[in-house]
């Protein structure tokens, strides 16, 4: 029987809950916590926002008036080791007693090795001994403020530090489960160049591919995302030789290369830490830029979508790949990872309703079923009482029963639009729905706005023709799939509430509220959840 089993076991053996951990529902994979589903309502703290007690004291009601349940917390190595072999955890011990007296749960990230590439959050002892510490070198022999994950005694150092973190978050929370997640090291990549130059680095690039790395090639062919698999077939599939002899030479074959053994480096991190207390954990990207080479116009080699099997096939501990999603076009990024039944958590994004923040969880939590949603710097958000994301993670934590029992089913989806995607069509069984922005009814002052606030929506069928609607910004109409002679009607909308999972109606809506029956909408200032059911006419 496998630790983590062995765990659960002997967890529920005792009467408590199992351990935090993922399982697969249908085609959805999903977090458990106290043995029940749970989805993240996050936010990830600034990078120096917690360095002190008092640095957090106006921090946490900002938290909780924008209803998350979830922080995502950095843990610094410089901070937790000061001196090699030395701990000091007192910070953390105050962070999750906190956040468990809060009612809010916490996934840590380890800012151990790289942080944003860099290896900023090493320790002085680290960073001033370069020789026993070896730094990457760049096509100039030039070095850089980057450990290379080359060396075994930066290995060593990273995973005697993340064992330690381990054994302390097993010591104190063990049993209570505050902490329900880990993220090793944070948006892992090569600066300036493509690939690392030193000579720890050149002599792995000359060697051999290893036989691990071309097995799984082998064994994974049909299903390699089409960008990797196209890479290998234009060098003929072969399975034999060195990196340029299989992959070809370019920048192409230095950033493969580099994923190989970031994801080995971190899977041996993540091995040492489960074997200690084997909590879900993941690791995140910093998104390459479309056309631009790889060391240059972004970090190279990070869990990436086009590069996504090379870390699943050398970090096989890696629970999934998560995407930081800064970019605008966040289905097109969310579409990318999802590919190899990845589960979607957004560790990092933007909350603000000019990026369509709030809108984006909606869609999120909708469409890909995500784990969680959490946008970066979340302490700065402004007027947290009001924020639009807050209403959003109102919506999703009044509908999560909803969302847990019909998760992997095929029964939620989710919508988001703008001025440049005005409408889209998801089909639910019988229906076909078609969804438009509400700014298209031309009822709304913004309407004439060259940019549109996005809208977004969850939408889940709880029967064959009812169904209920979270969200912002939305108008829905209706028509049958296979028979056209069929009208499709609104047999009855009511606008509502969940609380401890009951419903309770606020109004029944018709007339003006659905435009005599003819749509249901929510406006684009409003957060509201209404159910509704439809039937057939001629």
């Amino acid at each position: 029987m496998a630790l983590s089993s062995l765990y659960f076991a002997a967890a529920q053996t005792g009467g408590q809950h199992s351990i935090p951990h993922l399982e697969k529902t249908g085609k959805t994979t999903r977090l458990i916590v106290e043995d029940q589903p749970f989805i993240i309502l996050g936010g990830e703290l600034g990078n120096s926002t917690f360095t002190s007690v008092e640095n957090m004291e106006p921090v946490w009601p900002k938290l909780k008036a924008l209803n998350l349940n979830t922080i995502l917390a950095p843990v610094y190595w410089e901070l937790i080791e000061p001196e090699e072999g030395k701990f000091d955890f007192s910070l953390y011990d105050k962070l999750i007693k906190e956040a468990r007296e809060q009612d809010l749960k916490l996934v840590l990230l380890w800012f151990g090795s790289w942080k944003n590439s860099m290896s900023s959050h090493a320790p002085v002892w680290v960073k001033t001994n370069q020789k026993k510490y070896p730094r990457v070198k760049d096509d100039k022999g030039k070095s850089h403020e980057i450990l290379t994950p080359f060396s075994k005694n930066n290995l060593e150092a990273d995973k005697n530090a993340f064992e330690a973190l381990m054994r302390f978050v097993e010591e104190i929370d063990g049993e209570e489960h505050t902490v329900i997640m880990i993220q090793p090291e944070n948006e892992i990549g090569m600066l300036p160049v493509a690939r690392d130059y030193s000579s720890f680095a050149n002599e792995k690039f000359d060697a051999s591919v290893p036989e691990a790395f071309t097995d799984y090639l082998v064994e994974n062919k049909d299903k390699l995302v089409p960008e990797f698999h196209a890479v290998w077939e234009k060098n003929g599939f072969r399975t034999e030789g060195t990196w340029e002899e299989i992959f070809g030479k370019g920048n192409h074959t230095d950033e493969i290369f580099m994923a190989w053994y970031y994801a080995q480096f971190t899977n041996e991190i993540i091995e040492a830490g489960k074997e200690i207390y084997p909590l879900p954990m993941f690791v995140n990207a910093a998104l390459n830029r479309p056309n631009k080479e790889p060391g240059e116009g972004y970090p190279s080699a990070g869990p990436l979508p086009h590069i996504m099997d090379v870390w699943l096939a050398g970090g096989p501990a890696i629970d999934f790949l998560a995407p930081d999603i800064y970019f605008p076009n966040m289905e097109h990024w969310c579409d990318l990872y999802v590919r190899r039944e990845n589960p979607l958590l957004i560790p990092e994004t933007r909350a603000s309703v000019s990026f369509g923040g709030p809108a984006k969880a909606l869609f999120a939590y909708g469409r890909y079923e995500a784990i969680g949603f959490s946008p970066f710097s979340i302490e700065s958000a402004e007027d947290p009482e009001t924020h639009e994301l807050g209403k959003a993670y109102d919506l999703i934590d009044q509908l999560t029963p909803l969302i847990s029992a019909n998760q992997g089913k095929g029964k939620i989806n989710g919508v988001l639009l703008d001025k440049e995607k005005q409408d889209t069509t998801l089909i639910f069984g019988d229906y076909k729905f078609t969804f438009k922005h509400s700014h298209t009814l031309g009822w709304e002052s913004e309407a004439d706005d060259e940019n549109w606030v996005h809208g977004g929506a969850i939408i889940i069928q709880t029967g064959d023709n009812e169904f209920y609607l979270g969200g912002s910004g939305v108008v829905i109409t209706f028509e049958s799939v296979d028979n056209p002679d069929l009208n499709i009607g609104i047999l009855k909308t009511d606008e509502g509430y969940f609380k401890d999972g009951e419903w309770h109606v606020l109004r029944h809506l018709n007339g003006d509220q659905t435009h005599q029956g003819r749509h249901i909408r929510i406006f684009r200032n409003d957060f509201g959840i209404q159910r509704f059911e439809l039937y057939e006419y001629k």
